[in-house]
């Protein structure tokens, strides 16, 4: 069984994005012994010369000096890579470690990932996180943490510097699981939200009355909450969730449906929306952006 992973443990951190770098600041901020890599090199530079922590060279001397590696990564086809592939991380590590994918990877590849560290007597845990930039920023992010119940509570004082929630959604896979099927929610609360202000306002409402009228009502939602006012009528578009990230999430969870043979009519419809969208405005756009793809076809633009 493997120790309770508490400060100052060693930890490898891949994956020094907008939401990895604020993670990776907070494990640095409880006392753990982080070192970080990142295909960009020069992100790895200045988290460290911001925040301090250890810049890796390359993976195989991160997996040998950490007892777990987080890894926060665009997609499981990356996580796949830096953990399987030439060089990664599984040929390094020692028997008895843990790698924590709290990436968005499809549920199915995070259980052929979990069988092929297994045969080296390493732990695998799928630990998802949801909340965005901000809770990232100050540790109080959900996190869905799916795996053996044993392993995860060796590593829960990890989750805990980073995250506020923790919820144990089963076996390996069902926290990717719960995440592409949150993000599911999410992508169609923000579409129909801003369907209905854009019919609103060629009515005559203002778009910031219908929202305070949405959060004190039963049409009240995450992108309602969060997005509306902050991100989509300030015109700023800056939530740090990109377009295309959405999109891939919205197909991993068509792709449950299909799976487990639930008919999902509304699960498709949505997933074809936000491809489109993608295809509009590029995978690189900030999600709440997608409103942009309806004012044009609505011929008007939301506003304050």
């Amino acid at each position: 069984m493997a120790i309770v992973l508490q400060p100052p443990a060693r930890i490898g951190f891949i994956g020094i994005g907008n939401m990895g770098r604020p993670m990776a600041r907070r494990l640095l901020e409880a006392g753990y012994t982080v070192q970080v890599a990142d295909k960009n090199e020069s992100a790895v530079q200045r988290f460290v010369a911001e925040f301090g922590g250890n810049a890796a060279n390359s993976l195989e001397p991160l997996a040998r000096s950490s007892q777990a590696v987080i890894t926060m990564l665009p997609d499981g086809k990356a996580v796949q890579e830096v953990v399987l592939g030439d060089g990664g991380l599984i040929s390094s590590l020692a028997a008895g470690s843990i790698v924590i994918d709290m990436s968005s990877s499809e549920p199915v590849g995070t259980r052929d990932l979990g069988r092929a560290l297994a045969g080296r007597g390493i732990h695998l845990v799928d630990a998802p996180v949801s909340g965005g930039v901000k809770r990232a920023i100050d540790g109080s992010l959900a996190t869905m943490a799916g795996g053996e119940a044993g392993i995860i509570a060796c590593i829960r004082p990890l989750l805990e510097a980073m995250a506020k929630q923790i919820f144990l959604t089963g076996p390996l896979g069902s926290g990717h699981a719960m995440k592409a099927l949150n993000n599911l929610v999410s992508a169609a609360g923000l579409w129909m939200a801003a369907e209905a202000l854009l019919v609103g306002q060629q009515f005559g409402l203002a778009p910031e009355t219908m929202v305070d009228v949405l959060n004190a009502s039963t049409g009240r939602n995450n992108s309602t909450e969060n997005k509306f006012k902050q991100h989509i009528l300030s015109r700023t578009f800056g939530s740090g969730f990109s377009l295309g990230l959405m999109a891939k999430d919205l197909r991993t969870a068509q792709g449950l449906a299909a799976a487990t043979g639930i008919p999902a009519p509304f699960t498709r419809c949505c997933t074809e929306l936000w491809d489109q969208a993608v295809r509009e405005l590029g995978e690189a756009a900030d999600h709440t952006a997608i409103v942009r793809v309806l004012e044009q076809k609505a011929g008007q633009v939301l506003a304050k």
